[in-house]
């Protein structure tokens, strides 16, 4: 009888670990199925977020402004000051390259910055014989003003002179999610944003096209701004065409940090591997 009875306890035993062991793996492949499709969900960079400028245009009556005050010269900007005369013989003497003047292909090579005056930390240019100049915080046409009014006390009343004052190219800095971070100098009078990403090899997959930072000295002070360019409006944005000297941030999307992938390829072998190793994990566990 006891043995019969020890059979049943067991045979009873048994059944019950069974039910429990099938409960139990049932809940976990449910539990596991969810857990990966919100990692899915939640890892992946969505395909909205990899699109500029996404919507409709808004009509031209309902445009804002765009803040295209006349840039204002700053300490380490770069500029091509060209003197001419009829008679070149007058103004060769005001200019440091002879009065030849940087030209076209030079400018378009990089060679206006051979050529060219830098802002030294004080605000001033130094051209020959008229010495000093402050520029710090004035256009290229006020420069341009000052330049002919100095030329003055040294040249006829009745000299045509004709005086040029332009930025050579437009220096920025660009960091973060970007493929070639760092300085650089484009050869324009104007540049979008856009143009200012993309010459730094675009933002990658893990960057954040919808938080982009714009950080602009201004002879008031710094200034920060932020622009969405998955939105179609960005291009009414005051930070759209940017200026010399800014510094543009591309901050990393959250999904970086998780470091489960930026595509739902990656983030399901991670979640697999992930899940292999738990399980390997367990039943040498449970082995022993």
């Amino acid at each position: 009888m006891k043995t019969k009875l020890i059979e049943k306890l067991l045979v009873y035993a048994y059944k019950n670990y069974i039910c429990h062991y099938y409960h139990y793996s049932a809940c976990m492949k449910k539990t596991l199925l969810f857990l990966i499709v919100v990692c899915l969900m939640s890892s992946c960079v969505p395909r909205k977020d990899l699109i500029y400028l996404q919507g409709d245009p808004v009509s031209l009556k309902e445009i804002r402004e765009i803040n295209d005050a006349p840039y204002k010269l700053q300490v380490h900007d770069n500029i091509t000051i060209d003197i001419k005369a009829e008679d070149e013989s007058l103004v060769q003497m005001f200019s440091k390259n002879g009065g030849q003047g940087a030209g076209a292909q030079n400018i378009a090579q990089g060679g206006a910055f051979l050529f060219g005056y830098f802002v030294d930390r004080h605000g001033n240019v130094r051209l020959p014989i008229l010495g000093e100049i402050n520029v710090l915080g004035y256009t290229t046409v006020e420069v341009r003003k000052k330049i002919e009014d100095k030329l003055k006390d040294y040249l006829k009343d009745d000299a045509e002179i004709f005086v040029t004052v332009r930025l050579n190219g437009i220096k920025y800095t660009i960091a973060g999610e970007v493929g070639s971070p760092g300085p650089k100098v484009i050869f324009q009078n104007q540049l979008t944003i856009l143009d200012a990403i993309t010459n730094a090899g675009d933002i990658g997959l893990v960057g954040n096209r919808k938080n982009v930072e714009v950080i602009r000295i201004t002879p008031g002070g710094v200034k920060k701004f932020e622009i969405d360019l998955t939105n179609i409006d960005a291009m009414n944005s005051n930070v759209f065409f940017i200026k010399p000297n800014d510094i543009i941030n591309v901050k990393p999307l959250s999904q970086k940090s998780w470091g489960t992938g930026t595509t739902g390829l990656q983030s399901l072998t991670t979640i697999v591997s992930v899940f292999t190793l738990v399980t390997s994990t367990i039943l040498i566990v449970r082995g022993l």
